[in-house]
């Protein structure tokens, strides 16, 4: 910042001038003294005074965020070169959350006496429905939504024998539907019934497989 020092000069003229008029109280004297101060204030140059600067805020360099390093996504799915040994694999302890918990129930009422593909297809079938916008969002709300399931009654589901091993297998069904760990012969089927009747409704889709006593439509 630069500050024109004009002042100091012109302070000088105005002391020059009252020196030579007081001295001598002649009128030339004067004439002269003035002509003098007004030529030193015209000649003097103007000097520039240099003020320091002072920064208010702290200059700090920022520096790069660090990168954070990607946690390694381990691949804990159980491997199997067939359904039977993939449900075997997987553990039987262990509680099942509310919605696996209606999804198994639904594989062990509607498909325990099928063949494992069979009661993946029935499972399958739920979970495509509660991704369905048509159907509700939950597998709960899929199982007990009114009229689709003829075990529901009231709106509960019957007691299940949680030590038999159709439960065991029901709930390895429904975990491997939930975390899509094996194909589904029925992938895309939204309904099913039984191979000894006929529904009006599905004349009007279409058949997927048929798996055992069970035909799948979409």
């Amino acid at each position: 910042m630069v500050r024109k020092t004009t002042g100091f000069t012109a302070g000088i003229a105005a002391l020059a001038l009252t020196i030579f008029a007081g001295a001598e109280g002649s009128g030339a004297n004067a004439q002269v003294a003035a002509q003098a101060a007004t030529q030193t204030a015209t000649e003097a140059p103007l000097t520039e005074e240099v003020v320091p600067v002072f920064v208010e805020k702290a200059v700090v360099q920022e520096l790069p965020e660090p990168v954070e390093a990607q946690a390694e996504i381990l691949d804990s799915e159980p491997q199997a070169g067939s359904l039977r040994e993939l449900v075997t694999s997987l553990p039987a302890a262990g509680e099942l959350s509310e919605e696996l918990h209606c999804l198994a129930g639904a594989v062990y009422f509607e498909s325990r006496g099928e063949p494992l593909d069979g009661q993946l297809a029935v499972a399958q079938v739920i979970v495509n429905r509660a991704e369905d916008r048509r159907f509700p969002s939950s597998y709960c709300g899929v199982v007990f939504q009114r009229s689709q399931f003829s075990f529901v009654k009231g709106g509960s589901m019957p007691r299940i024998r949680t030590g038999s091993g159709a439960w065991k297998r029901a709930k390895a069904i429904a975990r491997i539907a939930h975390r899509g760990l094996w194909d589904s012969r029925a992938s895309d089927a939204l309904y099913f019934h039984a191979n000894y009747v006929r529904p009006k409704w599905s004349r009007r889709k279409v058949a997927l497989a048929t798996i055992d006593t069970h035909v799948f439509y979409r």
